[in-house]
């Protein structure tokens, strides 16, 4: 977790001070100019720490208990974007307690608890699809999918990666005009806290439809020399984790 630590954090200092970079390219409108001044040293260095940051914990992300093997490479970023997620769930629990304590028990709600969160559970929310595509765990329906011959089943992936890349280029097609402006016009809530949620979310779910979609390709890449697949009612693996956490159990009550 020390990659997406380091990656997480920087990534929270590029965005919120991102209208600076915007400014040093030349294409801030004069709201921005107004606010901003040209990114400096300070702010290139956490941008080039967020870029490694982001090599480094892709090359290393290794699968824990209870997820699958690696079947491509573009499975490491996956995982890496799912410990990214893990993170964020956690500062979302965590601005959330806060507020709790803040308002309840001190009377000081704050401004920026209820914004900061829905900002973070966006971001959890497109992220978490990644890798669930990853880990073959969004749901699906093998009733028919496992009558098939082999070759058909792999007819019907096909299909469906298919549609997959369709839809993930028709919100390309139709969303990158409108989030590449409210980007580099750098909009914001409008509210007292003021997050620059849309300017940063609409660019969000074009990039994390794009990236479920090449997951799904990778993932057809990687299973297309496969044998027959069947899928029963529970989970080999559920299985095992029943009957290892039944041992358990029975080796305490001996002990007891």
């Amino acid at each position: 977790m020390l990659w997406p630590l380091i990656f997480t954090g920087a990534m929270m200092w590029v965005i919120w001070y991102f209208p600076r970079l915007i400014v040093a390219m030349g294409k801030a409108n004069d709201n921005l100019m107004s606010k901003y001044q040209a990114a400096g040293i300070l702010d290139y260095l956490i941008a080039l720490i967020a870029l490694v940051a982001l090599v480094m914990g892709v090359a290393t992300a290794r699968p824990t208990k209870g997820e699958i093997e690696l079947r491509s490479q573009f499975d490491k970023f996956a995982l890496f974007a799912a410990r990214v997620t893990m993170l964020l769930l956690s500062g979302t629990v965590g601005v959330m307690f806060f507020e709790v304590v803040a308002r309840y028990v001190f009377e000081k709600p704050t401004l920026w608890a209820n914004e900061s969160s829905l900002w973070l559970a966006g971001f959890i929310y497109l992220l978490s699809g990644l890798y669930a595509m990853q880990q073959r765990s969004h749901i699906a329906i093998f009733l028919v999918y496992d009558l098939m011959p082999r070759w058909l089943q792999r007819a019907c992936d096909v299909l469906s990666t298919s549609l997959i890349c369709g839809f993930a280029l028709a919100i390309l097609w139709g969303g990158w005009t409108e989030a590449s402006q409210k980007f580099m016009r750098w909009e914001t809530f409008g509210t007292a806290f003021d997050p620059p949620l849309p300017a940063t979310m609409k660019m969000m779910v074009i990039f994390a439809t794009l990236a479920v979609a090449a997951q799904a390709v990778a993932n057809l890449i990687a299973d297309w020399s496969r044998g027959p697949e069947s899928h029963g009612i529970v989970d080999e693996g559920e299985v095992g984790e029943m009957i290892e956490a039944a041992q358990h159990q029975f080796d305490q009550s001996k002990r007891a």
